[in-house]
């Protein structure tokens, strides 16, 4: 799961929004004492992330492909310099 911390301003002001919600879900929430609201924010807050991530690996292939062949050619630059 996806560090969500510093993916958005917690202390930003909440915004009433309609939410469409399945009502065994909801009812099954509200049995548990879950926070709806902070649940929905870090359902979305985990979504967010994870499509930055995927749009960060789709942004950069080509460069980390270029890498992965770099030292699949050569091998890793420092190598002689590792410890184990």
């Amino acid at each position: 799961m996806p560090d969500i911390r510093r993916q958005f301003d917690a202390s930003a002001p909440k915004r009433p929004t309609n939410v469409s919600l399945n009502s065994d879900l909801l009812e099954q929430a509200k049995t548990l004492g879950i926070n709806v609201s902070r649940a929905c924010e870090r359902g979305l807050a985990e979504q967010i992330a994870e499509l930055r991530d995927k749009r960060w690996l789709e942004e950069n292939r080509e460069a980390i492909e270029s890498s992965n062949a770099y030292v699949e050619a050569h091998g890793l630059p420092l190598a002689k310099h590792r410890p184990y």
